[in-house]
Protein backbone atom coordinates (compact mmCIF):
# COMPACT_ATOMS: atom_id res chain seq x y z
CA UNK A 1 0.00 0.00 0.00
CA UNK A 2 1.28 3.49 -0.76
CA UNK A 3 1.87 6.12 1.43
CA UNK A 4 -0.32 9.39 1.81
CA UNK A 5 2.35 12.09 1.68
CA UNK A 6 1.58 15.94 1.85
CA UNK A 7 4.16 16.04 -0.86
CA UNK A 8 2.60 13.93 -3.75
CA UNK A 9 1.82 15.57 -7.23
CA UNK A 10 -0.78 14.99 -9.96
CA UNK A 11 -1.17 12.05 -11.92
CA UNK A 12 0.68 11.93 -15.03
CA UNK A 13 3.21 15.35 -13.95
CA UNK A 14 6.78 15.81 -12.81
CA UNK A 15 7.27 15.17 -9.23
CA UNK A 16 8.13 18.58 -7.70
CA UNK A 17 7.62 19.93 -4.46
CA UNK A 18 4.17 20.93 -3.59
CA UNK A 19 3.21 23.27 -0.79
CA UNK A 20 0.85 22.23 2.23
CA UNK A 21 -2.37 23.54 1.85
CA UNK A 22 -4.64 25.11 4.45
CA UNK A 23 -7.13 22.87 3.74
CA UNK A 24 -7.58 20.98 6.97
CA UNK A 25 -9.73 17.65 6.20
CA UNK A 26 -10.61 17.24 9.56
CA UNK A 27 -12.32 20.53 10.04
CA UNK A 28 -13.85 20.30 7.25
CA UNK A 29 -15.32 16.70 7.96
CA UNK A 30 -16.81 17.68 11.09
CA UNK A 31 -19.49 20.63 8.87
CA UNK A 32 -21.54 17.48 7.66
CA UNK A 33 -23.36 16.12 9.69
CA UNK A 34 -24.15 13.52 7.49
CA UNK A 35 -20.96 11.83 7.78
CA UNK A 36 -21.94 10.41 11.62
CA UNK A 37 -24.33 7.39 9.95
CA UNK A 38 -20.63 5.30 9.18
CA UNK A 39 -20.50 5.31 5.93
CA UNK A 40 -17.56 6.12 3.39
CA UNK A 41 -18.91 8.16 0.55
CA UNK A 42 -17.70 7.52 -2.67
CA UNK A 43 -20.45 8.89 -4.75
CA UNK A 44 -20.60 12.40 -4.93
CA UNK A 45 -22.52 11.87 -8.49
CA UNK A 46 -25.26 10.71 -6.87
CA UNK A 47 -25.33 14.41 -4.92
CA UNK A 48 -22.46 15.12 -2.27
CA UNK A 49 -23.16 14.84 1.50
CA UNK A 50 -24.95 18.39 2.59
CA UNK A 51 -23.04 20.30 4.77
CA UNK A 52 -25.17 21.45 8.45
CA UNK A 53 -25.60 25.12 7.11
CA UNK A 54 -26.84 24.02 3.88
CA UNK A 55 -29.63 22.38 5.08
CA UNK A 56 -30.36 24.58 8.17
CA UNK A 57 -30.77 26.89 5.35
CA UNK A 58 -33.18 25.34 3.74
CA UNK A 59 -35.04 24.32 6.78
CA UNK A 60 -35.31 28.11 7.60
CA UNK A 61 -36.27 28.99 4.57
CA UNK A 62 -38.83 26.95 4.68
CA UNK A 63 -39.98 28.19 8.14
CA UNK A 64 -39.88 32.09 7.62
CA UNK A 65 -39.98 33.52 4.10
CA UNK A 66 -41.06 31.28 1.29
CA UNK A 67 -43.69 33.52 -0.29
CA UNK A 68 -44.70 34.43 -3.92
CA UNK A 69 -42.42 37.21 -5.14
CA UNK A 70 -44.88 39.09 -7.16
CA UNK A 71 -46.72 40.45 -3.79
CA UNK A 72 -46.39 43.99 -2.43
CA UNK A 73 -45.67 42.65 1.18
CA UNK A 74 -42.66 42.37 3.34
CA UNK A 75 -42.64 38.46 2.77
CA UNK A 76 -42.41 39.00 -1.21
CA UNK A 77 -39.83 41.19 -0.94
CA UNK A 78 -37.75 38.79 1.19
CA UNK A 79 -38.32 36.03 -1.30
CA UNK A 80 -37.32 38.74 -4.08
CA UNK A 81 -34.55 38.87 -2.41
CA UNK A 82 -33.33 35.40 -2.13
CA UNK A 83 -33.72 35.17 -5.63
CA UNK A 84 -30.98 37.95 -6.53
CA UNK A 85 -28.93 36.77 -4.11
CA UNK A 86 -28.73 33.45 -5.41
CA UNK A 87 -28.13 34.58 -8.90
CA UNK A 88 -25.31 36.92 -7.25
CA UNK A 89 -23.89 33.67 -5.19
CA UNK A 90 -23.76 31.65 -8.75
CA UNK A 91 -22.10 34.43 -10.50
CA UNK A 92 -19.07 34.47 -7.96
CA UNK A 93 -18.89 30.89 -8.03
CA UNK A 94 -18.12 31.18 -12.15
CA UNK A 95 -16.66 34.58 -12.46
CA UNK A 96 -19.94 35.73 -14.72
CA UNK A 97 -22.65 38.43 -14.56
CA UNK A 98 -25.79 37.80 -11.77
CA UNK A 99 -27.79 39.78 -14.25
CA UNK A 100 -26.98 36.60 -16.98
CA UNK A 101 -27.92 33.28 -14.71
CA UNK A 102 -30.78 31.73 -15.20
CA UNK A 103 -32.02 29.27 -11.96
CA UNK A 104 -34.05 25.77 -12.25
CA UNK A 105 -34.74 22.37 -10.54
CA UNK A 106 -32.04 20.45 -12.32
CA UNK A 107 -29.53 20.63 -15.36
CA UNK A 108 -31.59 18.36 -17.65
CA UNK A 109 -34.25 20.99 -17.38
CA UNK A 110 -32.68 24.10 -17.84
CA UNK A 111 -30.59 22.59 -20.70
CA UNK A 112 -33.37 21.45 -22.11
CA UNK A 113 -35.74 24.57 -22.05
CA UNK A 114 -31.93 25.98 -23.84
CA UNK A 115 -32.53 23.44 -26.46
CA UNK A 116 -35.96 24.15 -26.97
CA UNK A 117 -35.44 27.97 -27.14
CA UNK A 118 -32.72 27.37 -30.23
CA UNK A 119 -34.96 24.50 -31.83
CA UNK A 120 -36.04 27.10 -34.19
CA UNK A 121 -32.65 27.39 -35.75
CA UNK A 122 -31.68 23.86 -35.38
CA UNK A 123 -33.34 22.38 -38.17
CA UNK A 124 -32.43 20.98 -41.69
CA UNK A 125 -28.95 22.09 -43.02
CA UNK A 126 -27.59 23.09 -39.28
CA UNK A 127 -25.21 21.27 -37.29
CA UNK A 128 -24.82 20.32 -33.64
CA UNK A 129 -21.42 19.15 -32.24
CA UNK A 130 -21.40 17.08 -29.03
CA UNK A 131 -18.60 15.14 -27.31
CA UNK A 132 -19.01 11.26 -26.70
CA UNK A 133 -17.81 11.80 -22.85
CA UNK A 134 -20.56 14.16 -21.65
CA UNK A 135 -23.37 13.46 -20.13
CA UNK A 136 -26.54 12.37 -21.00
CA UNK A 137 -27.77 16.06 -19.77
CA UNK A 138 -25.60 17.81 -22.30
CA UNK A 139 -26.22 15.56 -24.75
CA UNK A 140 -30.14 14.39 -25.25
CA UNK A 141 -31.81 17.93 -25.24
CA UNK A 142 -29.46 18.28 -28.75
CA UNK A 143 -30.27 15.00 -30.29
CA UNK A 144 -33.40 15.66 -29.59
CA UNK A 145 -34.17 18.90 -31.26
CA UNK A 146 -31.82 18.20 -33.94
CA UNK A 147 -33.85 14.52 -34.69
CA UNK A 148 -37.39 16.55 -34.74
CA UNK A 149 -35.39 19.54 -37.22
CA UNK A 150 -33.65 17.54 -39.50
CA UNK A 151 -30.51 18.86 -37.96
CA UNK A 152 -27.13 16.88 -37.85
CA UNK A 153 -25.03 16.20 -35.30
CA UNK A 154 -21.46 15.21 -34.87
CA UNK A 155 -19.45 13.74 -32.55
CA UNK A 156 -15.97 14.92 -30.43
CA UNK A 157 -14.90 11.46 -29.58
CA UNK A 158 -12.38 10.23 -26.73
CA UNK A 159 -9.26 8.37 -26.78
CA UNK A 160 -9.91 4.97 -25.55
CA UNK A 161 -6.37 4.36 -24.55
CA UNK A 162 -6.15 7.68 -22.46
CA UNK A 163 -9.97 8.96 -21.77
CA UNK A 164 -8.43 12.36 -23.29
CA UNK A 165 -10.58 14.56 -25.76
CA UNK A 166 -7.54 15.87 -28.50
CA UNK A 167 -9.01 19.53 -28.87
CA UNK A 168 -8.09 19.70 -32.66
CA UNK A 169 -11.08 17.60 -33.18
CA UNK A 170 -13.74 20.90 -32.90
CA UNK A 171 -11.45 23.22 -35.56
CA UNK A 172 -12.75 19.66 -37.76
CA UNK A 173 -16.48 19.17 -36.80
CA UNK A 174 -17.25 22.92 -36.63
CA UNK A 175 -18.56 24.36 -40.15
CA UNK A 176 -20.31 27.00 -41.11
CA UNK A 177 -23.37 25.07 -40.44
CA UNK A 178 -22.30 24.32 -36.43
CA UNK A 179 -24.89 26.52 -34.43
CA UNK A 180 -24.56 24.75 -30.80
CA UNK A 181 -21.32 23.09 -29.39
CA UNK A 182 -21.59 21.42 -26.01
CA UNK A 183 -19.13 19.98 -24.67
CA UNK A 184 -18.35 18.92 -21.00
CA UNK A 185 -15.51 20.44 -18.94
CA UNK A 186 -14.99 17.19 -17.01
CA UNK A 187 -16.00 13.50 -17.50
CA UNK A 188 -18.41 12.18 -14.50
CA UNK A 189 -16.69 8.78 -14.87
CA UNK A 190 -13.34 9.20 -15.55
CA UNK A 191 -12.60 12.43 -14.49
CA UNK A 192 -11.07 13.74 -18.21
CA UNK A 193 -10.56 17.18 -18.10
CA UNK A 194 -11.40 18.58 -21.12
CA UNK A 195 -9.56 21.64 -22.50
CA UNK A 196 -12.71 23.75 -24.27
CA UNK A 197 -10.15 26.89 -25.64
CA UNK A 198 -10.12 24.83 -28.80
CA UNK A 199 -13.98 24.26 -28.67
CA UNK A 200 -14.49 27.88 -28.22
CA UNK A 201 -12.46 29.24 -30.39
CA UNK A 202 -14.37 26.90 -33.37
CA UNK A 203 -17.52 27.79 -31.89
CA UNK A 204 -16.46 31.51 -32.07
CA UNK A 205 -15.34 31.65 -35.51
CA UNK A 206 -18.79 30.84 -36.88
CA UNK A 207 -20.68 32.24 -34.56
CA UNK A 208 -21.98 29.44 -32.50
CA UNK A 209 -23.23 28.94 -29.19
CA UNK A 210 -20.68 26.67 -26.76
CA UNK A 211 -22.58 25.24 -23.80
CA UNK A 212 -20.05 24.01 -21.17
CA UNK A 213 -21.26 21.69 -18.87
CA UNK A 214 -19.37 22.37 -15.71
CA UNK A 215 -21.49 20.93 -13.10
CA UNK A 216 -18.73 17.51 -12.47
CA UNK A 217 -15.84 20.21 -12.81
CA UNK A 218 -17.51 22.30 -10.09
CA UNK A 219 -16.90 20.85 -6.83
CA UNK A 220 -13.34 20.41 -7.69
CA UNK A 221 -12.12 23.16 -9.76
CA UNK A 222 -12.47 26.98 -9.66
CA UNK A 223 -14.46 28.03 -12.79
CA UNK A 224 -14.24 31.36 -14.72
CA UNK A 225 -16.21 31.70 -17.74
CA UNK A 226 -13.96 34.33 -18.99
CA UNK A 227 -11.51 31.93 -19.00
CA UNK A 228 -12.93 29.04 -20.97
CA UNK A 229 -14.61 31.22 -23.36
CA UNK A 230 -17.95 29.52 -22.76
CA UNK A 231 -20.94 31.02 -23.95
CA UNK A 232 -23.15 29.11 -21.06
CA UNK A 233 -21.64 27.42 -18.15
CA UNK A 234 -24.06 24.92 -16.39
CA UNK A 235 -23.55 24.14 -12.78
CA UNK A 236 -25.43 21.62 -10.49
CA UNK A 237 -25.62 22.56 -6.81
CA UNK A 238 -26.34 19.01 -5.61
CA UNK A 239 -22.57 17.94 -7.04
CA UNK A 240 -20.86 20.23 -4.17
CA UNK A 241 -23.21 19.97 -1.17
CA UNK A 242 -25.81 21.68 -2.57
CA UNK A 243 -30.08 21.31 -2.57
CA UNK A 244 -31.51 19.75 -5.78
CA UNK A 245 -30.92 22.90 -7.49
CA UNK A 246 -28.68 23.88 -10.74
CA UNK A 247 -27.78 27.15 -12.64
CA UNK A 248 -26.89 28.46 -16.56
CA UNK A 249 -24.79 30.92 -16.33
CA UNK A 250 -24.00 33.43 -19.29
CA UNK A 251 -21.35 34.96 -20.62
CA UNK A 252 -23.14 37.85 -22.46
CA UNK A 253 -26.82 38.47 -20.74
CA UNK A 254 -27.57 40.34 -24.11
CA UNK A 255 -28.06 37.18 -25.60
CA UNK A 256 -31.30 36.84 -23.81
CA UNK A 257 -33.16 39.02 -26.01
CA UNK A 258 -32.28 37.06 -29.02
CA UNK A 259 -33.39 33.79 -27.81
CA UNK A 260 -37.31 32.53 -27.53
CA UNK A 261 -38.72 32.67 -24.51
CA UNK A 262 -39.89 29.71 -22.78
CA UNK A 263 -41.31 31.26 -19.46
CA UNK A 264 -45.03 31.32 -19.75
CA UNK A 265 -45.27 34.96 -18.77
CA UNK A 266 -45.11 36.98 -21.90
CA UNK A 267 -43.22 39.98 -19.83
CA UNK A 268 -40.28 38.10 -18.26
CA UNK A 269 -36.94 39.89 -19.13
CA UNK A 270 -33.76 38.76 -18.93
CA UNK A 271 -32.69 35.09 -17.53
CA UNK A 272 -36.39 34.81 -16.33
CA UNK A 273 -37.03 34.23 -20.19
CA UNK A 274 -35.60 31.03 -19.73
CA UNK A 275 -37.25 30.13 -16.06
CA UNK A 276 -40.34 27.82 -16.39
CA UNK A 277 -42.81 27.95 -13.55
CA UNK A 278 -41.70 29.18 -10.14
CA UNK A 279 -38.58 28.74 -8.31
CA UNK A 280 -38.53 26.57 -5.04
CA UNK A 281 -37.15 29.38 -2.83
CA UNK A 282 -36.04 27.30 0.00
CA UNK A 283 -33.52 25.28 -2.32
CA UNK A 284 -31.98 28.81 -3.16
CA UNK A 285 -31.49 29.70 -0.11
CA UNK A 286 -29.37 26.48 0.38
CA UNK A 287 -27.63 27.12 -2.96
CA UNK A 288 -26.31 30.57 -1.79
CA UNK A 289 -24.84 28.63 1.76
CA UNK A 290 -23.70 25.75 0.01
CA UNK A 291 -21.80 28.15 -2.09
CA UNK A 292 -20.48 30.29 1.33
CA UNK A 293 -19.58 26.75 2.28
CA UNK A 294 -17.21 26.32 -0.91
CA UNK A 295 -15.85 29.40 -0.08
CA UNK A 296 -15.20 29.17 3.67
CA UNK A 297 -13.82 25.51 3.24
CA UNK A 298 -10.30 27.18 4.05
CA UNK A 299 -11.25 29.11 6.89
CA UNK A 300 -8.31 31.30 6.82
CA UNK A 301 -9.38 32.38 3.67
CA UNK A 302 -10.18 36.36 3.01
CA UNK A 303 -11.68 38.83 0.93
CA UNK A 304 -15.11 39.21 -1.26
CA UNK A 305 -16.53 35.78 -1.57
CA UNK A 306 -14.79 35.58 -4.98
CA UNK A 307 -11.57 36.14 -3.53
CA UNK A 308 -12.60 33.44 -0.86
CA UNK A 309 -13.43 30.37 -3.26
CA UNK A 310 -10.13 31.29 -5.21
CA UNK A 311 -8.43 30.41 -2.13
CA UNK A 312 -10.35 27.64 -0.51
CA UNK A 313 -10.92 25.52 -3.73
CA UNK A 314 -6.92 26.04 -4.65
CA UNK A 315 -6.45 24.41 -1.25
CA UNK A 316 -8.78 21.72 -1.96
CA UNK A 317 -7.60 20.84 -5.00
CA UNK A 318 -4.17 20.35 -3.83
CA UNK A 319 -5.64 18.16 -0.91
CA UNK A 320 -7.29 16.14 -3.79
CA UNK A 321 -5.12 15.76 -6.19
CA UNK A 322 -2.56 13.89 -3.97
CA UNK A 323 -5.63 11.94 -2.61
CA UNK A 324 -6.16 10.87 -6.24
CA UNK A 325 -2.68 10.17 -6.34
CA UNK A 326 -3.18 7.50 -3.57
CA UNK A 327 -6.43 6.13 -4.75
CA UNK A 328 -5.15 5.44 -8.18
CA UNK A 329 -2.04 3.88 -7.09
CA UNK A 330 -3.98 1.99 -4.58
CA UNK A 331 -5.97 0.68 -7.01
CA UNK A 332 -3.24 -0.17 -9.67
CA UNK A 333 -2.00 -2.44 -6.75
CA UNK A 334 -5.50 -4.11 -6.04
CA UNK A 335 -5.80 -7.52 -7.81
CA UNK A 336 -7.69 -7.80 -10.69
CA UNK A 337 -8.19 -3.75 -11.10
CA UNK A 338 -8.25 -2.27 -14.39
CA UNK A 339 -8.85 1.31 -14.08
CA UNK A 340 -10.39 2.83 -17.41
CA UNK A 341 -8.77 6.23 -18.69
CA UNK A 342 -5.12 7.80 -17.87
CA UNK A 343 -5.71 11.25 -18.74
CA UNK A 344 -3.08 13.74 -17.43
CA UNK A 345 -4.91 16.13 -16.39
CA UNK A 346 -8.33 14.94 -14.69
CA UNK A 347 -10.44 15.71 -11.53
CA UNK A 348 -10.77 12.91 -9.06
CA UNK A 349 -12.95 11.00 -10.37
CA UNK A 350 -12.32 6.83 -11.19
CA UNK A 351 -13.93 4.09 -12.84
CA UNK A 352 -12.41 0.87 -12.95
CA UNK A 353 -13.63 -2.87 -13.99
CA UNK A 354 -12.70 -6.20 -11.96
CA UNK A 355 -12.69 -8.80 -15.08
CA UNK A 356 -14.91 -12.26 -13.90
CA UNK A 357 -16.93 -9.53 -11.20
CA UNK A 358 -19.74 -7.90 -12.64
CA UNK A 359 -19.95 -3.98 -11.19
CA UNK A 360 -23.05 -4.57 -9.60
CA UNK A 361 -21.76 -7.37 -7.24
CA UNK A 362 -18.39 -5.91 -6.69
CA UNK A 363 -21.05 -2.41 -5.28
CA UNK A 364 -22.87 -4.57 -3.40
CA UNK A 365 -19.83 -6.10 -1.54
CA UNK A 366 -18.31 -2.10 -1.22
CA UNK A 367 -21.85 -1.17 0.00
CA UNK A 368 -21.89 -4.53 2.94
CA UNK A 369 -18.72 -3.03 4.09
CA UNK A 370 -20.07 0.39 4.48
CA UNK A 371 -18.50 1.81 1.44
CA UNK A 372 -20.93 3.77 -1.31
CA UNK A 373 -19.72 3.62 -4.74
CA UNK A 374 -21.60 3.60 -8.26
CA UNK A 375 -21.90 0.91 -10.96
CA UNK A 376 -23.14 0.71 -14.38
CA UNK A 377 -23.52 4.77 -14.90
CA UNK A 378 -24.88 5.05 -18.11
CA UNK A 379 -22.75 5.98 -20.87
CA UNK A 380 -21.92 6.13 -24.49
CA UNK A 381 -17.93 6.15 -23.48
CA UNK A 382 -18.53 2.84 -21.72
CA UNK A 383 -21.20 1.70 -24.40
CA UNK A 384 -18.03 2.29 -27.31
CA UNK A 385 -15.37 0.61 -25.15
CA UNK A 386 -17.35 -2.96 -24.63
CA UNK A 387 -17.52 -1.94 -20.86
CA UNK A 388 -20.83 -3.00 -20.25
CA UNK A 389 -20.45 -6.84 -22.10
CA UNK A 390 -17.39 -6.82 -19.43
CA UNK A 391 -19.84 -6.50 -16.64
CA UNK A 392 -19.63 -3.05 -16.07
CA UNK A 393 -17.55 -0.41 -14.01
CA UNK A 394 -17.75 0.64 -10.94
CA UNK A 395 -17.52 4.58 -10.76
CA UNK A 396 -15.90 6.73 -7.26
CA UNK A 397 -15.46 10.33 -6.72
CA UNK A 398 -14.00 11.94 -4.01
CA UNK A 399 -15.74 14.77 -2.13
CA UNK A 400 -13.86 17.33 0.56
CA UNK A 401 -14.65 14.95 3.43
CA UNK A 402 -12.49 12.01 1.91
CA UNK A 403 -9.43 10.89 3.73
CA UNK A 404 -7.02 7.77 3.09
CA UNK A 405 -8.27 6.03 5.47
CA UNK A 406 -11.30 5.82 3.24
CA UNK A 407 -9.09 4.53 0.21
CA UNK A 408 -7.59 1.97 2.01
CA UNK A 409 -11.14 0.74 3.29
CA UNK A 410 -12.39 0.94 -0.57
CA UNK A 411 -9.63 -1.46 -1.34
CA UNK A 412 -9.23 -3.88 1.60
CA UNK A 413 -13.40 -4.59 0.00
CA UNK A 414 -12.42 -4.55 -3.52
CA UNK A 415 -9.82 -7.40 -2.16
CA UNK A 416 -12.44 -9.51 -0.34
CA UNK A 417 -14.01 -10.20 -3.95
CA UNK A 418 -10.89 -12.70 -4.82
Amino acid sequence: MNTFSGTQVEPGRASTSVAVSAFDVARVRGLYPALGDGWIHFDPQAGAQIPGAVSSAVANAFRGFVSNPAGVYAGAAHTRGIVQAARIAVADLVNGKPEGVVLGPSREQLLDGLAESLSARLGLGSEIVLCRLDDDANQAPWLRVADRGGGRVRWAEADIETGEVPEWQFAELVSPATKVVAVTLASSIIGTVIDVAQAAQAARSVGALLVVDATNAAPYELLDIERLGADVLVVSANRWGGPQVAAMAFRDPSVFGRLRPINLDRTAVGPERLELGEHQYAMLAGLIASIDHLAGLDESSVGTRRDRLEQSMFGLRQYQQRLLFYLLNSLASAPQVAIIGRAERRVPTVSFTLPGVPAAKAAKRLADNGVCALSNVPSRYFAGLGVPEYGGAVTVGLGPYSTPYDVDQLVRALASLG
